[in-house]
């Protein structure tokens, strides 16, 4: 794998040594951290507190005699993200400012990035003023701004006609072009909230795209998109959920935000090809809520609560789409409440922002997959990490090496009921695994959470 470059860094970093900023030695050791991290040397620089970000683009701004925009405090004029893709965007790490007769200002974390520039003159049809801003700052608007033009409206339920409301009158519609698409998306999901629905999927099939929605393991057909119009549903989703629309050969991971009565929840959105088309699978997580909220029974909470701070295995179990997920963020929640900790998380996607935890993503199209994130995680020192979906063996060998190092682990895994969990535990490859978990939490519906500590758990399971 290819470190990310910054190519005006590249050219300048000498200039970095000449004036005095940075040790030579020091700027070696810099680069063999950007490529051991696949990040560029200007991250390796800020994120070692060698050298602080606003240093480094004052530093730019007078070498290169462009100038710095700090965007904390800057509204970029939404008339111009017409000119730059929200793809193209976050790609070369670039965002629109404003427009001034042919030139278009735009903000970059890399200016002398030749190829992206001609490629914005390209598509823009324009001319390009860059200015210099911080990658994050940029990455931060791009998110903020892009989202706010280009989102689901917020889903009203207290609608007179909620109750009988059928998605497929929404397709219906005399309209036609994205916006109908948009509102076709979210009359689906708006269909979804009020059956009480978390997984959705969109199927390929001979007449179109079939909408399916999972309730306890029954699949519900609830209509067909037709099939002139898969094209633009589907890259509408896609756009809504951050994914490359141009990209159908692979599969691809993102996520959906939008509101009901105000509330934002977030989707899991997940594409993959098939030889009919792409299928497109939707996973709606609710945000979540504080651990006495879930469990009422004060003698479980305090079960809970001392296991969050002994090292340990705290395995949540459920059936699918049981709220296993759910269970696990209001964990997280109670870690940070307990205590100053590192607290960390590796996901396949974050499913909510929890302040005071370092959530981390996976990203297989890089090459970051959960074998290099438990081959490096412990050089970050957590106390408390949350593991999602663990299941191979090596897997589970690493757990019981993070509880040897005195860590708590978080982590899932999917039991119908208890016998069936007693079933699958009986495998000679969860013994070792069996004796460190120091809470279980089993989930048998909303209602219904049961509670084990270390001593019950390994009565019932001996």
């Amino acid at each position: 794998m290819e470190t990310i470059t910054n190519k005006t860094l590249e050219k300048l970093k000498y200039e970095l040594v000449r004036d005095g900023i940075v040790a030579y030695e020091t700027l070696e050791k810099a680069e063999e951290l950007a490529n051991v991290q696949h990040i560029n040397i200007g991250q390796a620089l800020i994120n070692s507190g060698i050298i602080d970000e606003d240093t480094l683009l004052k530093f730019l701004e007078s070498k290169l005699h462009i100038p710095y925009v700090n965007l904390e405090d800057y509204t970029p004029d939404p008339k111009c993200f017409k000119f730059i893709s929200f793809p193209d965007a976050r790609r070369y790490k670039i965002i629109p400012l404003f427009k001034i007769e042919d030139v278009l200002t735009v903000a970059m974390s890399d200016p002398l990035d030749l190829f992206a520039i001609d490629k914005i003159i390209e598509t823009a049809e324009c001319s390009i003023e860059p200015v210099i801003s911080s990658e994050k700052s940029i990455m931060k608007k791009i998110d903020e701004y892009y989202k706010v033009a280009d989102t689901v409206d917020n889903i009203n339920l207290s609608d007179e006609d909620a109750e009988n409301f059928d998605w497929t009158e929404e397709l219906h519609k005399d309209e036609s072009g994205e916006e109908h698409m948009q509102h076709v998306i979210r009359a689906i999901l708006k269909q979804a909230i009020i059956e009480d629905i978390h997984e959705l999927n969109f199927e390929q099939v001979e007449e179109g795209l079939k909408v399916v929605f999972k309730k306890n393991g029954e699949i519900l057909d609830k209509g067909i998109i037709p099939a002139i119009l898969n094209s633009a549903f589907v890259s509408k989703l896609k756009t809504l959920s951050n994914l490359d629309a141009s990209v159908c050969e692979i599969p691809q991971l993102g996520k959906l935000c939008f509101k009901v009565e105000n509330t934002m929840l977030i989707a899991s959105v997940s594409s993959f090809p098939t030889i009919m088309g792409e299928r497109m699978s939707l996973k709606i997580y609710k945000p979540p809520q504080t651990l006495n909220k879930i469990i009422h029974d004060d003698k479980s909470v305090s079960i809970v609560s001392h296991a969050l701070q002994e090292p340990g295995i705290i395995l949540v179990c459920g059936s699918p789409l049981s709220g296993k997920t759910h269970i696990i963020y209001s964990l997280l929640m109670e870690a940070v409440n307990s205590g100053k900790k590192n607290i960390m998380t590796i996901e396949s996607i974050a499913k909510y922002e929890l302040k005071g935890v370092n959530q981390c993503e996976l990203n297989e199209n890089i090459g970051f997959n959960m074998d290099k994130a438990l081959r490096f995680i412990e050089f970050q020192s957590p106390d408390t990490i949350y593991l999602e979906g663990i299941k191979t063996r090596d897997a589970f060998e690493f757990l019981s090496e993070l509880y040897y190092n005195d860590k708590v682990i978080l982590t899932e895994f999917m039991a119908n009921n208890m016998t069936d969990l007693r079933q699958k535990l009986a495998f000679d490859d969860f013994q070792t695994f069996k004796t460190l978990i120091s809470c279980l939490i089993f989930i048998h519906s909303k209602d219904s959470i049961e509670i084990f500590d270390r001593t019950t758990l390994q009565k019932y399971l001996a």
